[in-house]
């Protein structure tokens, strides 16, 4: 290990001990509350340009796996960890998490005291920071740092989508038969815009009987309209949406063409901005797998896995948004429905990974919703 910090812009210098790669990383340092499922969030490609900082002390218990990555080439910019990772044991473990992390080249600091950077989160918000593994390079650091202008404004949908459609064919793993549910009788085409999208929504799609097509995020609506689609799903992804003004003009049309369209994440808050409501940065935003979200017809709470840095403003919405869901954190809003389209989407993640599956039932929605226009 090497001598290393953090540095964050508002000054504060936390020493630390580098045990991924070896270049500085420059991003949004926010913290993460999920005790279980570090592989998924730093394959989620939602964490672009943010370095995640794990409350819980112990990462990395388990090792790493092929299946367990939700994004094979992108994911979060660093991680910041309270111990030394050192033992791991899992049957279903190939390697180590630093072998892991060198091998994606992700920078990791450990040694470091989380709660305290934690409590400097919840104070002063998410904050831009460097993670430095060589503390003799701090100076280059702090320039680095000081020409980061955050994610306010930023489109990382473009940098982390796919730039070529593909088919996507392989369902949820079967941990119990370890394989493949790959026989499921497919009734509807979906198409999937990647705005940064997690595989495990794929798998539950392909599940559920989707044939998938993934776009990349800037596919023209007109040619999309010529593939006569069941369903269009609006994915997860990383940055300010406000400046996705490529997939907000999409949508719009999305929208005015009565195709049933699902919306998780990044992809609900386009859904919202292409509606006529506004989006705004959230102080430290809601990432964790205990957030509980309320149904506001039937009032059942469900726990849901969270991650976004950016939200809707409830006091934007039209007569044409449906309030379905707020947090029971900050009352923030959590989904909404149209009522002159067959579109909804949801904040938070219905498809978990990590995180409680109490929300699933958002998927088996948007199966209704193309099942009842092709009656």
């Amino acid at each position: 290990m090497k001598r290393a910090a953090i540095l964050t812009d508002d000054g504060t210098v936390i020493a630390a001990q580098s045990i991924g790669s070896d270049e500085i990383t420059v991003g949004e340092i926010v913290f993460n509350t999920s005790m279980t499922g570090y592989q998924e969030m730093i394959t989620d490609p939602s964490y672009n340009s943010q370095i995640i900082t794990f409350t819980n002390p112990h990462i990395g218990n388990t090792g790493t796996n092929y299946h367990d990555q939700e994004s094979d080439k992108d994911g979060c910019s660093g991680v910041i960890l309270r111990n030394y990772p050192t033992l791991d044991s899992s049957w279903r473990k190939e390697k180590s998490l630093i072998d892991f992390l060198r091998d994606r080249n992700i920078a990791a600091l450990c040694s470091v005291d989380t709660r305290h950077l934690t409590s400097l989160l919840r104070k002063k918000g998410s904050l831009n920071g460097c993670l430095v593994p060589n503390i003799e390079k701090l100076d280059e650091a702090k320039k680095l740092l000081s020409d980061f202008s955050g994610l306010d404004g930023l489109d990382l949908a473009k940098v982390v989508s796919t730039q070529n459609t593909y088919e996507w064919k392989e369902g949820t793993h079967d941990l119990i038969l370890n394989k493949k549910r790959n026989n499921i009788k497919k009734r509807f085409h979906v198409y999937a815009y990647d705005f940064g999208i997690k595989k495990n929504i794929l798998r539950i799609l392909y599940d559920l009987g989707c044939d998938i097509t993934v776009l990349p995020a800037n596919y023209p609506f007109a040619d999309l309209e010529n593939k006569n689609p069941d369903g269009i799903f609006l994915s997860n992804g990383p940055g300010d949406p406000s400046a996705c003004s490529y997939a907000i003009e999409n949508i719009k049309k999305i929208i005015s063409s009565k195709i049933p369209v699902f919306g998780i994440c990044l992809g609900f808050q386009l859904l919202c901005l292409a509606s006529g409501a506004k989006t705004y940065k959230m102080k430290f935003g809601h990432h964790g797998a205990n957030h509980p979200v309320i149904d506001t017809e039937t009032r059942k709470v469900s726990i849901t896995s969270q991650n976004h840095g950016f939200a809707v403003e409830l006091s934007s919405l039209t007569d044409n948004h449906k309030i379905t869901h707020k947090s029971l954190f900050d009352d923030s809003l959590q989904g909404i429905e149209l009522l002159d389209s067959p579109a909804y989407g949801f904040q938070g993640h219905p498809e978990a990974s990590p995180g409680p599956q109490d929300i699933y039932y958002l998927f088996e929605k948007f199966i209704t919703s193309m099942t009842n226009r092709n009656a």
